[in-house]
């Protein structure tokens, strides 16, 4: 079955969708309760497939942190009294691909498989059992909490692990998303199979599943798929809202000793959620800022004219949730004070006085210029369909991408970043942190 392997991998490397075309999502639910995005693309003898739930970290709680995420792994480790080799067989033997990915929102599935019948069949079959019949093998449990738990404690000794994790914890305090998605050494070492068949029983539900569907198929065989796929999965409610993030009150900062001879920066404030309506202001300030690379404000004045820092960069991450706005940068401990302060300085100076023209037009150019890569093949515009799903973004959200782009405002940038960030708010971690001055 190389000849087969080869194929998928090969056929998957080529581009897929004409990206100057519009995408034609259509959308349906599923008679138990899962809502379907589906995209028809005859260019590649190719499926992918992509079932989302509401069953990310932040559905834990601090004393079984890490049962979200050892749940979704093992789902794909036995299945139907199939082994974790079994699985990987028989996806190999039609060059299927198997994966997935995992967040404080999201547990999700994805499947890639040839269009033809035997192999989508086949991959199909082995999908479908992965999702509705997981064993949760006792020994592999135990292997796996084994793996992760020496994972947790090699990055207790990384500053970049421990900076996120400090960071994290500090800006959402008790809220549940400043849970690592990894879990805790003490909490991962009390899981049980009891734990994880109760997480998927209460989260793995189809009401509020997102089924993503694009490639080889018609209408009719995309819900045929979404129908069997979602049929039997567990008669659970849909989860509850996640709770509201409180932005921070006060300034925090935090410096934690390390070895490194670089100190680890962090410092933010909580941001947007995934619908906001300042998404398209923020996200486009945050490209002059710090987002666009060597042409931000932050590596001009921090790296270029200065040489303060290796890197610096900032990001907005919309969550279900107000998720974190974030700075970084990683600089030598005896200009770490400075560095932060120019970071400080450049920041201040960004939200009061604003944007150039010269500045949103460059911005502008490079985003939408960068568009088509963003959709240029089906394996990410299968992501977007389970976003937009997801978050219950509308359908029109990647033709209307290009459009909220070009009509932001300086106005709207100064406005924006002024109403949702306050500096003197702002959580601060300095992981390899120099002596006070």
């Amino acid at each position: 079955m190389k000849k087969i392997q080869i194929l998928i991998l090969a056929v998957s490397s080529l581009v897929a969708f004409n990206s100057n075309a519009g995408v034609k999502i259509q959308q349906w639910q599923t008679n138990s309760g899962a809502e379907v995005y589906f995209v028809e693309n005859h260019d590649l003898p190719i499926v992918d497939v992509s079932v989302n739930f509401n069953a990310g970290s932040a559905r834990d709680t601090a004393a079984k942190s890490g049962v979200a995420g050892v749940t979704r792994y093992l789902m794909t480790l036995g299945a139907a009294g199939m082994t974790d080799e079994t699985i990987a067989n028989k996806m190999a033997d039609v060059g299927a691909v198997l994966s997935g990915s995992f967040d404080a929102d999201r547990a999700a599935f994805k499947l890639r498989t040839l269009s033809s019948e035997r192999e989508k069949t086949q991959a199909l079959e082995v999908f479908t059992k992965v999702l509705q019949q997981p064993d949760f093998p006792e020994a592999v449990l135990a292997r796996e909490k084994a793996r992760i738990i020496s994972s947790l404690q090699e990055s207790a000794t990384q500053p970049e692990s421990i900076s996120n994790k400090a960071f994290m914890a500090a800006l959402y305090g008790n809220h549940p998303y400043h849970l690592d998605e990894s879990g805790e050494v003490d909490t991962v070492a009390t899981i049980k199979r009891e734990d994880l068949q109760s997480f998927y029983d209460q989260y793995y539900g189809a009401k509020g599943a997102v089924v993503a569907i694009i490639g080889d198929l018609t209408r009719e065989q995309a819900n045929a798929i979404a129908e069997n796929i979602t049929g039997g999965l567990p008669k659970a409610a849909s989860a509850q809202p996640i709770a509201v993030v409180a932005p921070p009150t006060q300034a925090i900062e935090q410096r934690i000793a390390h070895p490194a001879s670089q100190s680890h920066i962090l410092l933010g404030y909580t941001g947007i959620k995934r619908s906001d309506p300042d998404l398209f202001p923020l996200y486009v300030g945050n490209y002059i800022l710090g987002g666009g690379g060597f042409v931000s404000r932050l590596t001009e004045e921090v790296r270029e004219k200065r040489g303060l820092v290796y890197s610096v960069y900032s990001y907005f991450m919309p969550m279900a949730e107000l998720g974190p706005f974030q700075i970084g940068l990683q600089t030598k401990k005896d200009q770490a004070d400075d560095a932060l302060k120019l970071v400080r300085e450049t920041l201040d100076n960004f939200i009061k006085k604003g944007v150039t023209e010269k500045e949103l037009k460059a911005a502008k150019d490079n985003i939408i210029g960068g568009f088509p890569m963003r959709i240029d093949s089906n394996g990410k515009i299968l992501d977007y369909l389970a976003m937009i799903g997801f978050y219950k973004l509308p359908l029109s959200y990647l033709d209307d991408y290009n459009a909220k782009v070009a009509s932001v405002t300086t106005a709207q940038i100064k406005d924006a970043f002024n109403r949702r960030l306050k500096s003197e708010h702002f959580v601060t971690v300095i992981v390899g942190a120099p002596e006070v001055k």
